[in-house]
């Protein structure tokens, strides 16, 4: 049975976002495989501290996902120094908390600049390098459990991680026209525990600071670990599955 190590052991990672919550836990989980990393985050101090602790060959690199041509210096960044990516995982991601006629135009903004437009990013600056590389290779985007289930409070994230699915069937379908060894995968998760939650909005509005209350609590009961996480996303995307479905009881 080909397992994880088999396929990912000795390849290149490139993640987003993983400079916490899932993102580091897939980082961590891939260097436990002995994959060589190439670690994206907005913020290069968490990267430092996350790349300090883990084994293996690791590259950072501060990258806005939002903005394409970081995401560009990314992707030549990665090939640069280790020749070939075999996985990139689109996982950067933020969460704007309100109703959505009061969010700002800047949550809106960002919201779908983080969380739609760097999918995009990611998959106009690799999948081109992907396919010249001519070999086996996977693109996993990461939406949610609420690209499925439209939540209260939640437009923006909903939204967006609606749109990510739809991106990546749109992805899959059009590589696969093209006979690529390059393989699509799309994961929903849950609640994963993290810290996530742990401050709470600025306002006074009740249902608002109830709703943080429910999301912080579910976090904490129903949240996977990040590593039994990260550790089912690999798995399945090791053994070709399209969708990673790491909560299937949601």
């Amino acid at each position: 049975m080909t397992t994880a190590h088999d396929v990912f052991s000795g390849r290149t990672a490139v993640i987003t976002g993983a400079g916490s919550g899932i993102g580091k836990g897939l980082a961590q989980h891939a260097a436990s495989l002995g994959m060589r990393l190439v670690l994206a985050d907005i913020d290069q101090a968490r990267l430092d501290a996350l790349a300090a602790e883990l084994p293996g060959e690791v590259l950072t690199v501060a990258t806005d996902v939002a903005d394409p041509e970081a995401v560009d210096r990314l992707a030549a960044a990665a090939f640069e120094r280790f020749g070939s990516v075999e996985l990139l995982v689109n996982n950067a991601g933020i969460m704007r908390i309100g109703y959505s006629w009061e969010l700002s135009a800047e949550d809106w903004s960002t919201a779908i600049d983080v969380n739609l437009r760097g999918v995009v990013n990611g998959v106009r600056s690799f999948v081109p390098r992907l396919l010249a590389q001519g070999t086996a290779a996977h693109v996993v985007n990461v939406s949610s459990v609420g690209g499925f289930l439209p939540s209260p409070m939640m437009a923006p994230y909903t939204a967006t991680k609606f749109a990510v699915l739809g991106l990546t069937e749109s992805l899959a379908l059009e590589l696969q026209m093209l006979q690529s060894p390059v393989r699509v995968s799309v994961v929903t998760p849950g609640p994963v525990r993290s810290a996530i939650f742990a401050k709470a909005p600025e306002t006074d509005d009740p249902a608002l600071l109830g709703f943080h209350e429910y999301l912080a609590r579910q976090n904490v009961e129903e949240g996977i670990p990040g590593e039994e996480y990260a550790r089912t996303v690999l798995d399945a995307v090791a053994a070709g599955e399209y969708w990673v479905i790491t909560h299937p009881e949601f």
